[in-house]
């Protein structure tokens, strides 16, 4: 047996370790350095396309893969109120790679109307940043003699069940308005749910409801062409686009305040660091000239902050919205 000499061993040795490091360099997951994104990223919308969630959704879906420099694909996963999608997303892998819009019926209302829902919002799901909160408008039909806020509740006090309010369905914003309208005021108004809210519009317009909390940028044709009379805004302060129109606490319900609204969520467990960066990003596309005229031509208002105060707010809707569904005995039939 030959034994090397003391400085040959060493540098064998050495040799060696140098080796074994490469070929374990050689098989680690290549993926565990690489920087986030590298490659396209997913955003699940729990809406059809070409409805309004998905119109605003693909817009910064756009400009985020711009400034990221990877793709954002939007994937359309509608059904059950906004449940189907959003589970999509709970369940998805955290790694930064599948995002999804965080809406007010799946994140905030149907958690009271659907106990056992797969999901847990607060749990499951991450927040990002709100993106916009959109107000509604409280109108009447232009038979309806009312052209305040008080008249309406006055027609109503004298007409127990006689006025009608309209809707696209149970538990959505137009819905649990009108709901959140009865409670306050003190009023016994009649819930009429359709399959859609422009089936709801038509019929206001038509004078076959007496009125409906609707949608800005759905409600502002009608108003524009006179077909409808805006009573109130649902906002804390009155929109740009309806200056002239007060909002609900002006006209004598100071508590009163209502918006349809979304935001970005993530997988619970998606690393904080991309959490920041998404936060990040989106903050200044809010601030994107053509970001900002688009949600004030709507009638919305844009959102932003941190992701915590995005889950402040998410908590606070769920439970405003819990409080109404109880004292309206709200189920889905």
């Amino acid at each position: 047996m030959t034994v090397l000499p003391s400085p040959m061993r060493r540098a064998l040795a050495a040799t060696l370790s140098v080796a074994g490091l490469t070929a374990a360099l050689a098989v680690a997951p290549a993926h565990a350095a690489d920087p986030w994104p590298n490659k396209p990223i997913t955003l699940i919308v729990p809406y059809a396309a070409g409805g309004f969630a998905d119109t605003r959704v693909r817009l910064l879906a756009r400009k985020l893969g711009d400034s990221l420099g990877q793709p954002v694909v939007i994937e359309n996963k509608a059904g059950a109120g906004g449940v189907v999608g959003t589970n999509l997303i709970a369940k998805a892998a955290p790694d930064g790679y599948t995002i999804g819009t965080g809406n007010l019926a799946p994140m905030a209302v149907n958690p009271s109307l659907m106990p056992s829902m797969s999901y847990d919002p607060i749990k499951d799901l991450a927040p990002i940043i709100l993106i916009e909160n959109s107000p509604l408008v409280l109108s009447v039909g232009n038979e309806v003699k009312a052209q305040s806020l008080a008249d309406v509740i006055a027609l109503a006090k004298k007409d127990p069940g006689k006025l009608t309010f309209g809707s696209s369905g149970v538990g959505g914003a137009h819905h649990l308005s009108g709901e959140m309208f009865r409670e306050q005021a003190g009023i016994d108004i009649v819930h009429v749910p359709y399959k859609g809210g422009s089936l709801a519009a038509t019929d206001l317009m038509g004078g076959h409801i007496t009125m409906m909390f609707e949608m800005g940028y759905s409600a502002l044709p009608a108003i524009q062409g006179k077909k409808i009379h805006p009573i109130a805004v649902t906002s804390a302060k009155r929109l740009a686009v309806l200056p002239d129109v007060p909002t609900m606490a002006e006209s004598g319900l100071p508590q009163f305040e209502s918006y349809n609204w979304q935001g970005i969520v993530a997988p619970a467990g998606t690393p904080r660091p991309i959490i920041d960066k998404l936060n990040s990003e989106l903050n200044a596309i809010l601030k994107d000239p053509e970001v900002v005229k688009a949600i004030a031509d709507t009638g919305s208002q844009a959102g932003g902050g941190t992701p915590e105060d995005f889950g402040a707010f998410i908590k606070t809707e769920t439970a405003k919205w819990a409080e109404v569904i109880k004292a309206g005995n709200i189920t889905l039939q």
